[in-house]
């Protein structure tokens, strides 16, 4: 069983930056993609980046494109979010994720991640 904890989460002001981390129990973290999505209140999850499982591909939802930069360190089981040039609508419960098939290329959507995080909270004032 795969346990993944994600940290870094807080209060920031408009135009501030945060840096989350989620880090994965077992031998196998660096078979696989990762995933950060997002849950605003009242709305559904959404996807926010992913990385393939070496860190050499990236993908980005277009709303955080240029302001968010997804890594990984394998020798360390953790996957991070840099989030930089925060805004009010980045406020949302933010989860890891680690995708279903090893060495395949990034996903994009929920269906193709089996383990999740319990979440750590990104709020952003005005």
């Amino acid at each position: 069983q795969v346990q993944l904890v994600e940290s870094g989460g807080g209060l920031v002001q408009a135009g501030g930056s945060l840096r989350l981390s989620c880090t994965a129990s077992g031998r196998t973290f660096s078979r696989y993609p990762m995933g950060w999505f997002r849950q605003a209140p009242g709305k559904e999850r959404e996807f926010v980046a992913a990385i393939s499982w070496s860190g050499g591909s990236t993908y980005y939802a277009g709303s955080v494109k240029g302001r968010f930069t997804i890594s990984r360190d394998n020798a360390k089981n953790t996957v991070y979010l840099q989030m930089n040039s925060l805004k009010p609508e980045d406020t949302a419960v933010y989860y890891c994720a680690r995708s279903n098939t090893a060495f395949t290329v990034v996903a994009t959507t929920q269906d193709n991640y089996h383990y999740w995080g319990q979440g750590t909270q990104v709020t952003v004032s005005s």
